[in-house]
Order: structure tokens, then sequence, then C-alpha cells
């Protein structure tokens, strides 16, 4: 980890004031800036349920499962692809059953949402003492991983059929 320089033109002087440099710079909250993200949430506090909601189905969620490299990294929870798999060949209903139970109740587990972020410098930055010179890898629970993929998949194919 390297010095860098604060907002305030200061230079950090330690891996804890760098890493919370890094982090502000990185991730942005809920301030004044974000009232269009405020809004969104509230409104979306309650699901909507119509009359041709569909489920997920065991398929696929296998299939999604099946599309995820093996070979990353896992999340904070430190299950792989692989081993979530194996998870799900064992019990089918009760893996679907926690999918389309998220679906129902438009929730998205708060635990699937915690990453990992991992500070990679950018080619060529790595001597700046600018905190933009990182980018972030963020490792996602598998968990949130196949839940993200899974809602794409359903607005992809909802979107597809009623423009065509």
């Amino acid at each position: 980890m390297t010095t860098l320089r604060k907002p305030d033109d200061t230079v950090t002087s330690s891996i804890l004031e760098a890493m919370n440099t890094m982090l502000d710079h990185l991730i942005i909250g809920d301030g004044e800036e974000n009232k269009h993200h405020k809004n969104i949430r509230k409104m979306i506090e309650e699901p909507i349920y119509t009359s041709d909601n569909a489920e997920f189905t065991q398929a696929e969620i296998k299939q999604t499962l099946e599309s995820f490299n093996r070979r990353k990294a896992p999340g904070m929870d430190g299950i792989t692809s692989d081993i979530f798999l194996r998870t799900f060949n064992k019990f089918p209903r009760i893996v679907t059953e926690i999918y389309n139970q998220c679906l129902k109740r438009g929730s998205f587990p708060r635990r699937w949402k915690t990453a990992k972020i991992i500070p990679k410098a950018k080619a060529g930055k790595e001597n700046s003492m600018d905190p933009s010179k990182y980018r972030p890898i963020s490792l996602l629970n598998i968990g949130g991983r196949v839940l993200e993929k899974l809602l794409i998949n359903m607005i992809t194919t909802t979107c597809t059929r009623i423009n065509y």
C-alpha cells in the first residue's frame, strides 16, 4: 500500500488512513448527490405482484450455477460456485424455494450484498499518489451472484417478449 493524496492535498501517514482515503474515493454513500437512489429504494419497498409472476425453475437455477467460472475467488462466505452447485444438486427443491421466496418477497438478502473489496492498481498508475489509481474488485457471495443473474435473465426475457 502506498501513500495517497487526500482531498485536502495532504498525504496519508498510515495504512489505515490510506485505506480510508481509498474507500472514500471508491464508495459513494447516500449523501445529497444520491437523492435519486433514495427515492428509488423508497418506491420499491413493497413488492409488486402481477398476474404473470413467474417462478424460477430448478433448470434455470442449475443452468445459472453451471455458467459461473469455478475458478473464481469466493465472496466473504468462502463458498465457491462449485460448492454451491454441489449443494444444489443434493437439495434442488430447497435451493429453488429459497430463490423463489426472494422473488415473491422482493427481497435480496443483506448477507448476499456484502462484498470483499480488493483494490487493484490500474496499469500505468502504480506510482501515482492519487486514490483514483485503484479500481475495486468486488467479490460477492455466490448466493447473491446467482440471484442477480436469475433476475437479469428474467428481466431480459420479459423485455424481449414485450418488445417483439
